[in-house]
């Protein structure tokens, strides 16, 4: 078997694995419908507003609700504990302390 068709067998695979995937999903759309309306009555009880984009650092975990004053967190020899911190950076006011 020539590397070009071997190529093709697991490219066709592949394609034929995601378009399962999709169907599936598509196919249990219908059983997810009570619990998103659970969800979203939740939401409105609660009165969520934002996602949590990431759970480790204090402020990645909801940019409207950073700690300001976290001891040992935010002098200017501080490590990067948290990979998510490479990602996104400190909201503007936490940025832009006195």
């Amino acid at each position: 078997m020539r590397r070009c068709d071997l190529f093709a067998l697991l490219l066709a695979t592949g394609l034929g694995l995601g378009l399962a995937a999709g169907l599936w999903g598509e196919s249990r759309k219908s059983e997810q419908r009570p619990v998103r309306e659970r969800n979203r009555q939740l939401v409105r009880s609660l009165s969520l507003t934002d996602l949590a984009l990431f759970t480790e650092a204090r402020y990645t975990r909801h940019l409207t609700q950073a700690d300001r004053h976290a001891a040992f967190q935010d002098h200017p020899l501080a490590l990067e504990h948290f990979p998510s911190g490479s990602l996104i950076s400190p909201p503007r006011p936490l940025r832009t302390q006195p």
